[in-house]
């Protein structure tokens, strides 16, 4: 990281500290204007900072990555994003001859038979469009949260993305489940129906599953493999401190 950007980046820790979450939003949106995007998967998290954005900095502009595997009930909750929000709504989707090549050699289905297989399908329907929406900006904003998940426990507000050499911006950090859904209650914001059936984090179709009470919440996401392992390469950051330590 140079000089600058170590500037830029204490310079905005500075200006969100003791902030709110739609503060934080309105501040990013001063701070690096149209060079600042949210990557939203259109979970919980994500439609209550894109509610946020709506009221508090409705010129950010929102992408979400098609994998072309997702549920359709995650396209139906877009569609009614775009009717209800003057927002700006980008759609990213995978480089389709590195699809058609992985399928070709690997199968339809090749996450189930290897992590490595898994690594490669996210790598190439997520992490490389990623990269794409990415590239002429500064900063980007996400909906992690720090209880999500044990590799997300010291995530923090604002923070340096080395992966991807980006400002990171996670307003809701420090939010727990309960305060996601006290917002989404009180402003009746739109949410995924498979909420209401028992999934809590919804990613593409094969690899989502609904989970049982008392699982983590990050168990319904590719569930055949190790429970502290489970990223698919978007939010890899070597520099933060791990859980614990």
């Amino acid at each position: 990281m140079n000089n600058n950007i170590q500037d830029r980046l204490s310079e905005f820790k500075g200006k969100v500290k003791d902030a709110d979450a739609q503060d934080v939003i309105r501040l990013a949106f001063e701070q690096f204007g149209s060079r600042v995007s949210f990557a939203s998967s259109l979970g919980e998290e994500d439609q209550v900072i894109t509610d946020m954005i709506a009221k508090a900095a409705p010129g950010i502009e929102i992408f979400t990555l098609d994998t072309g595997r997702l549920h359709q009930e995650t396209y139906d909750l877009l569609a009614k994003n775009q009717k209800r929000y003057r927002l700006r709504f980008k759609t990213y989707f995978p480089d389709p001859k590195a699809v058609e090549d992985m399928v070709a050699k690997k199968g339809i289905n090749l996450f189930y038979e290897s992590i490595e297989n898994r690594k490669l399908c996210c790598r190439i329907r997520k992490v490389e469009p990623l990269r794409r929406a990415l590239a002429d900006m500064d900063a980007w904003m996400t909906g992690l949260r720090r209880a999500q998940s044990s590799d997300r426990g010291q995530t923090d507000v604002v923070e340096w993305d080395a992966d991807h050499q980006k400002i990171k911006v996670n307003p809701l950090a420090f939010w727990s489940l309960e305060d996601v859904r006290r917002y989404i209650a009180e402003n009746k914001v739109d949410i995924n129906e498979l909420h209401s059936k028992g999934f809590v984090s919804i990613g593409c179709a094969p690899c989502t599953r609904a989970i049982k009470p008392g699982e983590d919440i990050r168990a319904g996401r590719w569930w055949w493999e190790d429970a502290q392992k489970k990223e698919c390469g978007l939010h890899n950051n070597p520099h933060r401190p791990k859980a614990g330590s």
